[in-house]
């Protein structure tokens, strides 16, 4: 049996950018990806603390140090600049890969979405 397990939590960061007339997904700076040990077109659930919205999309590579959190698409509809969201990723694993298994959780400042 396999369960799903948090493998990667970007803790409240802001909302840089809403991008409507964009195929799709979030753009997050690429420090932020690598400290959370996410990858590009990884599957993200996103929380909006601000209005409660909860939606899934995919990733995509931003310029490191750039602190953007880019909501394109759809996605953009989900939330405005200035929301704080929180960003989370869950794998596959058995309960004994569990036990063990510790999830990258980062805490950006909510100012700078930087570490």
């Amino acid at each position: 049996m396999l369960i799903e397990m948090m493998k990667s939590k970007i803790h409240r960061v802001t909302v840089t950018e809403a991008n409507l007339n964009y195929i799709g997904s979030i753009t997050i700076d690429s420090a932020l990806l690598k400290a959370a040990n996410l990858l590009p077109g990884e599957r993200v659930f996103i929380v909006n603390n601000n209005n409660g919205e909860r939606f899934d999309t995919y990733v995509i590579e931003g310029e490191e140090g750039s602190g953007v959190i880019c909501l394109n698409g759809a996605a953009a509809r989900k939330a405005q600049p200035g929301d704080i969201v929180i960003i989370m990723a869950y794998a596959q694993m058995t309960p004994e890969e569990a036990r063990e298994f510790k999830p990258a959780v980062i805490f950006p400042d909510t100012a700078t979405n930087r570490l």
